[in-house]
């Protein structure tokens, strides 16, 4: 996926002059320049005239007195086409001096493409060390080193990053590359140190094994209540008095018996 940079638009000319460009900048510029000089002399020399500048074509009736003519071309429009038009080379120019070191090997150079996506000074032959230079998604940022969207895009400066397809399958969506040893150096800033780091580490560990606790515990909960309800036999039908000893009462002369209910029947026998 191409990556577009869109610089702001400024309409004061006075802000347009105390822009200063990089040294990366100036040496493409220069590049350019130098590129569309070699173009144009390498296009005068196929055409030397452009099609607005081309002659006429000059020609002139001659009578052969054998009852036709004859069209002739004019002796200096014939030497015009024969001429050949030759252009001085124009002058080689210099380079410019300030160019960039790289961090890593040392040597000088003008443009690269960790410089211009993620703005550090290491050429592409360095850059070739995927261990040292890797990049990581944004995933990965969040699960190794325990960063937010606010620690990555709020905190200045905001980290760099570009967008590609996932290569596991194109229709999910687009990840986001940083530059690994930028996101390290913010979790540095966040965290303090690695100690730091493992102690959130540390710390989100026990909150997830204690979250996984109490679910289980819960689980187990409801698997007790479940078994329980499951041995307490359930009598839907209509209840049936189960009567005790029964017993007798002198002063009425009656007998009564009970129910575990709380139902009592009293009669007499005689």
């Amino acid at each position: 996926m191409s990556e577009s940079i869109q610089t702001p638009s400024s309409s004061d000319p006075q802000e347009d002059a105390d822009v200063k460009l990089t040294a990366a900048q100036k040496a493409r510029v220069e590049r350019n320049r130098q590129r569309a000089l070699l173009l144009r002399q390498s296009r005068l020399a196929k055409k030397p005239y452009s099609s607005s500048e081309s002659k006429q074509k000059v020609t002139r009736t001659v009578d052969t007195g054998a009852g036709f003519f004859l069209e002739e071309e004019d002796e200096e429009e014939t030497r015009s086409k024969k001429t050949e038009v030759k252009h001085p080379l124009g002058p080689v120019l210099e380079m410019a001096t300030d160019a960039l070191v790289c961090e890593d090997c040392g040597k000088e150079f003008m443009d690269s493409w960790l410089l211009t996506t993620y703005n550090v000074n290491v050429c592409d032959v360095c850059k070739e060390d995927t261990e040292k230079h890797a990049l990581v998604t944004k995933s990965e940022v969040k699960d190794t080193y325990l960063l937010k969207d606010a620690d990555l895009e709020v905190r200045e400066p905001p980290l760099k990053f570009i967008i590609r397809k996932n290569p596991r399958n194109p229709r999910w969506g687009d990840m986001k590359l940083y530059y690994g040893p930028q996101v390290y150096d913010r979790a540095m800033e966040v965290w303090g140190s690695e100690e730091g780091l493992e102690k959130a580490h540390d710390e989100r560990s026990s909150k997830r094994e204690k979250t996984k606790r109490k679910k289980f515990d819960k689980k187990v909960k409801e698997l007790r209540l479940a078994v329980r309800s499951s041995l307490v036999k359930v009598n839907s039908g209509p209840h049936e008095h189960e009567y005790g000893p029964e017993s007798y009462d002198e002063e009425s002369d009656t007998y009564s018996v009970s129910c575990d209910c709380g139902h009592v029947r009293t009669y007499e026998k005689m």
